[in-house]
């Protein structure tokens, strides 16, 4: 068998000696899920990239299911938000969130995780949403009212990645200039009377997309929601 510094970070296991962390069989599995979508993890195939016999793995992982929770709680333990810490509420959540969405795009087969498992059997997720409701709870908001913007911010990293415009990341690279082609004259032949700005959009497809832009434009723009909506409740 193998062994895996407990250390290891999302794809960076080292493998080293004689023992299967936890970690590593969570990473290697994210790392599947990603490359070739969720529906390729299964216990065989882990064994066989470690190199190792699948009750190698039964050894921290019963069954897929509990596979699944696991690299879960791998994927979102950086998703931390101090309720102790020095800083207003407003750039806490903020953190939170782009942290959130950072692990999003970095991992394209989170959503089809999240939904495949319950969530709040694991400690990251459990421990991420309890921190996001202090500081909506400090924000002004309700205990019910704050779980509520809390799934608003999961469901909106999820949508800002899986709606991120410019060409879709399934796109193989050589066929990316092709594909804003394509969408650019798309737009161009809608009837320009009925739809001029729609056309006029198109120009937005001659260039790659700004990214930082994009992501820093969308977490601007749900973060001032919700401190619009804060500051309305301790107005009235």
């Amino acid at each position: 068998m193998y062994l895996v510094h407990e250390t290891c970070t999302l794809y960076g296991c080292q493998v080293t000696g004689e023992r299967l962390s936890k970690a590593a069989v969570a990473d290697r599995a994210l790392r599947i899920a990603d490359e070739e979508g969720l529906e390729a993890v299964t216990i065989r195939r882990l064994a066989k990239e470690l190199g190792v016999t699948p009750m190698a793995l039964y050894w921290h992982f019963k069954n897929k299911d509990e596979l699944l929770l696991g690299v879960v709680d791998h994927v979102l333990s950086g998703v931390r938000a101090d309720p102790a810490a020095g800083d207003p509420w407003q750039k806490r959540l903020r953190t939170v969130f782009e942290t959130v969405v950072d692990v999003m795009r970095a991992h394209p087969s989170l959503p089809d995780l999240l939904h495949s498992v319950d969530k709040q059997q694991t400690e990251s997720f459990t421990r991420a949403t309890n921190d996001t409701l202090a500081l909506l709870t400090d924000a002004g908001f309700t205990i019910d009212e704050g779980y509520w913007v809390a799934t608003y911010l999961l469901n909106a990293a999820i949508g800002l990645v899986a709606g991120q415009p410019d060409c879709p990341a399934s796109v193989p690279a050589e066929q990316v200039e092709e594909w804003r082609r394509q969408k650019r004259i798309q737009l161009e032949s809608l009837p320009a009377d009925r739809y001029p700005k729609m056309v006029e959009l198109a120009a937005s497809y001659r260039t790659e997309l700004d990214l930082d832009h994009y992501y820093a434009f969308s977490v601007d723009l749900v973060i001032a929601g919700v401190e619009a909506m804060a500051a309305a409740k301790r107005s009235s």
